[in-house]
This record gives structure tokens, C-alpha cells and sequence, in this order.
């Protein structure tokens, strides 16, 4: 598996690839660094987003979970940037319950890229298992501008 890390406004972060897809967004520095086509471009794409300058994401993905796991994220994936739905909403759009979706948010191994940030609560925020927990949730829902 190929990483590259680098800082950004919400932490060192690392992307990692394999066969050609990106796998994973982690917090931290990761111990083997590649600069990869596909690595400097997701890092780029980031760097974008982070300036305000990138709404759209494309990159190829292939993030690893169960069918469920993969429904979510997929639905995360529909949801526009700068809006926000609610545990419940999505559970109701693919057929499931909110405890599950938000398990599901919980276990997104592409953060960001894949925006479980913009799935919150009906009382609030919700969860955010990303390194800073609510207010890095908070700040990439700043950083879209939604007003929820």
C-alpha cells in the first residue's frame, strides 16, 4: 500500500492507495511515504477543498466494508456540499435505521473525501469518530458554509 502525508488545517492527515484506488483517509503521518499519481492528486484535491476552491471530489475510491457499510457511503456521497442531512434521512433513503447509518459513519475509511461530516443529528451535530471529534466536524461543515 502506497501513503503520502501531509499537514492540513484539520491535522496531518494520510492517504493511501492500493491497485490504483484510493483506500483511506487517516489522521496522523503515516510510516511509508510514496508520492503516487493518484496520492499527489487526492492531496491536491484536499488541498483545494481546505482553500475553499473544490467542491467535488474526483478521485477513484474503493473503500472496504460490508454491503451496508457501502450503501451509506454511497448516499453520503449524493449529499451536495454546503448541505446536510440528518442520521434518519438517509436511514429512510436507503431503507435502514439511524443507529446503523451512523455506525456506518463511524466506520467511513475516506473521511472528507467521502463526507460523513455532512450527516448530523436531528438535535445536532452527532458524532464525528475523525481526529478533533465534533469541532473538526464542525469546521468542514464551516468550511462549506452550511448554516444548520
Amino acid at each position: 500500500m502506497s501513503q503520502l502525508s501531509f499537514h492540513s488545517p484539520i491535522g496531518e492527515l494520510t492517504v493511501s492507495e492500493e491497485d490504483g484506488v484510493l483506500v483511506s483517509v487517516d489522521w496522523g503521518w503515516g510510516q511509508d511515504q510514496s508520492e503516487t499519481t493518484l496520492l499527489k492528486k487526492a492531496r491536491d484535491q484536499l488541498f483545494a477543498y481546505f482553500d475553499g476552491n473544490l467542491q467535488d471530489f474526483n478521485l477513484p475510491l474503493k473503500p472496504v466494508g460490508s454491503p451496508f457499510q457501502n450503501k451509506v457511503w454511497a448516499a453520503m456521497q449524493e449529499i451536495p456540499f454546503g448541505q446536510a442531512l440528518t442520521y434518519g434521512q438517509v436511514a429512510k433513503k436507503i431503507g435502514s435505521g439511524a443507529r446503523a447509518v451512523g455506525m456506518a459513519c463511524g466506520a467511513n475509511p475516506i473521511p472528507i473525501i467521502i463526507p460523513c461530516h455532512r450527516i448530523v443529528a436531528t438535535t445536532g451535530l452527532g458524532g464525528y469518530s475523525g481526529d478533533g471529534g465534533l469541532a473538526t466536524k464542525q469546521a468542514l461543515l464551516n468550511l462549506e458554509g452550511w448554516q444548520g
